[in-house]
């Protein structure tokens, strides 16, 4: 069944997009307006850029950590201070100049099915989905890129789920194909 919902369980690592902070945007995103909310049309890569394309993946972040080469299991990262946050510090937030983590809200806006569609398809050979807004026809790709086990660290689901972080409490938006 291919679904989209907004889940409170504990993914350990997974990938993020990210949404306008400010008027000031970074040179290389600029973004578009769906449902009132301006997304990134690219996932983050390495700790203040975007990935180079739509569909990229970009990197595994940990909640509340800005560092995704550091992976922690499940051991170390729940005996972490990391953990024990409800919102992602500013100072550990991924995202580029002038853009932050979505929140809750920021997610409820986008899966908001009245005024936003969805749709499973493939963009360069890799699955996700795709959100158009439907007064604007603005739309961003998310891809379906897994997520990484707590207890070693493997990528699993590509192409079946794509688990993306909200600013608080912990909350993934979740694909499921």
């Amino acid at each position: 069944m291919r679904k989209i919902r907004l889940n409170l369980r504990k993914v350990i690592a997974t990938t993020a997009i990210c949404l306008a902070a400010s008027a000031t945007m970074f040179a290389q995103e600029t973004g578009v307006v769906i449902n009132g909310v301006t997304w990134a049309t690219r996932n983050i890569d390495a700790f203040g850029t975007f990935a180079l394309t739509p569909e990229s993946s970009g990197m595994f972040y940990q909640w509340n950590i800005k560092d995704a080469a550091n992976f922690l299991l499940y051991a170390d990262y729940f005996a972490s201070d990391f953990s024990k946050a409800t919102s992602w510090l500013p100072a550990n937030d991924p995202s580029p100049a002038g853009w932050k983590v979505p929140t809750k809200t920021d997610f409820d806006k986008l899966l908001d099915v009245t005024k936003v569609d969805f749709l499973w398809t493939t963009v360069n050979s890799i699955y996700g989905v795709r959100f158009t807004d439907k007064t604007t026809g603005n739309s961003i790709f998310l891809p379906a890129a897994g997520y990484r086990d707590g207890n070693n660290g493997a990528l699993l689901g590509v192409g079946i789920y794509g688990n993306y972080w909200s600013s608080k409490s912990k909350a993934a938006a979740t694909l499921t194909a």
